[in-house]
């Protein structure tokens, strides 16, 4: 018997219960807001704000004009999140720390900005000096107010270039903990251009996070623009094939072996189908792609994580535990979406009946090896 379990033993003989250990939370999907746009001002020249206030930002999304979201949800976010003074929701910190960090226990939060972060924009030079903007905001508003807040080092991804020189900007900073881009880029995510953007990630050791949304231009539908929002937000998924399918075909991952992916906010019900279908039609068209020394699966189980909001929740009662065997309960992190309406809280997200292990890697564990973070 070892000392831990002659410990154990005597503190039960005697009647007492030991305290359960704290379960480590990590949310990897936190959405911090601006109150408007002069909240990123100190940090643009005087030419990029008059242009800001001229011309606004100009994305490449053919109905941009409107919000993406239900109007009876501005900005999809809860309402019980909104400031008193009708400020958006995450946009103050006092706030966030009484209704989100401390209230639900979070030991540390991965920020993911949306807006108004300039990725995507049609005007290059202004999508790289918004993207700067936005870091720098991330640091004076959030992280050095709050340890527990990690920032995404936020990129003008459809420019390498660029790209590049703001992740060594501020790589080896601990604040920050990734590098953020969105899921529907203008050309398939494997493609070369984005290339550089993955080695610097892979030298300088930060995760790819791929948060879904982005304005590439093309509907999320591969045969147009859908009808209603429940077709938009569910194809969300079907972004995120498209990203694992082009990164792992084109050979991102045999160039880069220790390049860390999350996907983000895209459920993840959806992998291990993708894999077997990749893995049976690899089998007969392996011919067409001499760059790949493994099988598709094999990439994605070495280099992909996914987030478990939204997660699916299916009726069989053993169901969603099988999708996690499937994924691999080491590649699962746990995201809240805070402050969006279909936000997770951790206590319920994973069902209390799981194997206690498999729990405490998904809420926490998992992510902080992933990020190098201590408990």
């Amino acid at each position: 018997m070892n000392i831990h379990q002659n410990q154990t033993t005597k503190v039960a003989a005697a009647g007492v219960r030991a305290a359960p250990a704290k379960l480590t939370i990590v949310d990897c999907d936190f959405h911090p807001n601006v109150r408007g746009l002069e909240d990123v001002k100190p940090y643009l020249s005087a030419r990029w704000w008059e242009h800001l206030q001229t011309y606004g930002q100009r994305p490449r999304h053919g109905f941009i004009g409107t919000d993406p979201y239900p109007k009876m949800s501005p900005g999809a976010n809860r309402r019980d999140a909104w400031g008193s003074d009708g400020d958006w929701p995450a946009c103050d910190l006092d706030m966030v720390q009484h209704h989100y960090l401390d209230a639900y226990k979070i030991d540390y939060a991965m920020m993911t900005p949306l807006q108004p972060t300039g990725q995507a924009d049609q005007n290059l030079d202004f999508s790289a000096a918004l993207a700067t903007a936005c870091n720098m905001w991330q640091i004076d508003a959030w992280t050095t107010r709050d340890p527990r807040l990690k920032g995404a080092i936020i990129v003008p991804y459809e420019d390498a270039v660029a790209s590049v020189a703001e992740i060594e900007r501020h790589a080896g900073n601990p604040d920050f903990s990734q590098i953020l881009m969105l899921a529907r880029t203008s050309e398939p995510m494997g493609r070369r251009r984005y290339w550089p953007i993955y080695e610097a990630a892979e030298r300088l050791g930060l995760p790819i996070a791929v948060h879904v949304f982005g304005y590439s231009g093309y509907p999320v539908s591969g045969i147009g623009w859908p009808s209603y929002y429940l077709e938009e937000t569910s194809g969300h998924s079907t972004a995120c094939q498209a990203v694992v399918t082009s990164m792992v075909l084109e050979g991102v991952f045999e160039r880069f072996k220790n390049l860390k992916v999350v996907l983000i906010e895209g459920g993840f019900g959806w992998l291990h189908a993708l894999t077997w279908r990749l893995d049976r039609h690899f089998e007969s068209l392996r011919v067409e792609l001499p760059h790949l020394t493994r099988r598709p699966s094999e990439y994605v189980r070495e280099n992909i994580w996914v987030t478990t909001q939204p997660v699916e929740e299916p009726d069989m009662p053993n169901a969603l535990a099988e999708m996690v065997e499937w994924t691999g309960e080491d590649r699962i992190l746990f995201s809240s979406d805070y402050p969006h309406w279909d936000f997770d809280d951790p206590a319920l997200a994973i069902p209390q009946n799981f194997d206690p292990v498999v729990r405490r890697k998904i809420l926490g564990e998992n992510a902080l090896k992933l990020y190098g973070l201590k408990a």
